[in-house]
């Protein structure tokens, strides 16, 4: 009797045990919530609805899009740094996470430790593109007229810390050249001041810019990629271009806060990977000049960190003050 109590209770043990960890390996058990640090329409909103349906066909749960934009993409990376970190809520980055730390004294989070990578999504070359009316038809061409004309050209960004900002700091540290900056508020509003010569040069993604060029209201020079971009198969890369180091990436990622299990890091790797996969996520991606580029967590991490440092010296190159 005492034997088939002790039994019995054994087996009930385990049974309990064993329904527990079966909880504790479901993953998701609610929907997901992806924060895009930007507003709707552009390229990161769009990769994340994209991953987002994929992601809902593939694990079930419905995943929402969740746009904070502000302060270069600050809001947004707050929002998910402090949130729980069961996999449930996901953080779509880009590029401007790793600048932040150069450009602000104190932020509330750290984009090393406040995140644990999940995987690279996208890679997102930018674009050199001037005003026509620039005698400016090549890379050597852009830094000789800006040589004989020092201080004399603005170009164009979306805001201080942005892609556009640090990209055309780096062709001026590269290229030894000086020229103005002119900050706006939205991707349109820096197109416009191009094309009203404005500001005579930028660094747009290639899908905003995309359309003012095949119109030939804005003449592309070269692309920031290590090949070339299939949307604009006749520009070359700077390399190609004959400056070396001017390449950028303004990457779409996706990350979830720091503490995440590693087994739901590594599921949730796994799907990205199915999602991009997919033929109809490499076609869209493409429309948006981009190409699907799926990493590793670790890999992602390192690529972080080497983003983190290479844009700090450009900037403290540039004698830009953090904020």
């Amino acid at each position: 009797m005492h034997a088939c109590r002790i039994h019995a209770l054994t087996v009930a043990a385990v049974m309990f045990c064993g329904a527990g960890g079966a909880a504790a390996q479901a993953y998701p058990t609610k929907p997901i919530r992806m924060v895009v640090a930007w507003g709707p329409g552009g390229a990161p909103d769009i990769f994340a609805r994209l991953l987002g349906q994929k992601l809902h066909e593939q694990m079930g749960q419905p995943v929402i899009v969740d746009n904070r934009p502000g302060a270069t993409g600050n809001i947004g990376a707050e929002i998910v740094a402090k949130s729980s970190n069961d996999g449930h809520t996901l953080f779509n980055a880009t590029l401007s996470l790793a600048i932040s730390p150069a450009f602000y004294k104190s932020l509330p989070f750290d984009p090393i430790t406040s995140f644990a990578p999940v995987s690279m999504l996208a890679s997102v070359p930018l674009v050199l593109v001037v005003n026509p009316a620039l005698p400016v038809k090549s890379v050597a061409d852009m830094i000789a007229h800006a040589k004989a004309n020092p201080g004399k050209l603005n170009y164009a960004s979306v805001g201080n810390g942005s892609p556009a900002h640090v990209t055309a700091e780096l062709l001026q540290s590269i290229g030894g050249i000086r020229t103005v900056h002119l900050a706006y508020k939205s991707g349109g509003a820096m197109a416009t001041a191009m094309l009203a010569s404005e500001a005579q040069f930028g660094f747009p993604a290639i899908a905003p810019a995309l359309p003012h060029v095949k119109a030939n209201r804005l003449r592309a020079i070269a692309v920031t990629a290590t090949r070339r971009a299939g949307v604009l198969p006749d520009v070359p890369t700077f390399a190609e271009a004959g400056l070396k180091g001017m390449e950028a990436d303004n990457w779409n990622a996706i990350l979830a806060p720091a503490g995440t299990p590693r087994r739901v890091i590594e599921r949730l790797q796994k799907e990205i990977a199915k999602a991009a996969g997919a033929a109809d996520m490499a076609d869209q991606f493409a429309r948006q000049g981009a190409e699907v580029n799926v990493t590793s967590p670790d890999a992602l991490a390192a690529q972080i960190r080497a983003e983190v440092a290479k844009w700090s010296k450009v900037v403290k190159a540039a004698g830009i003050k953090p904020q």
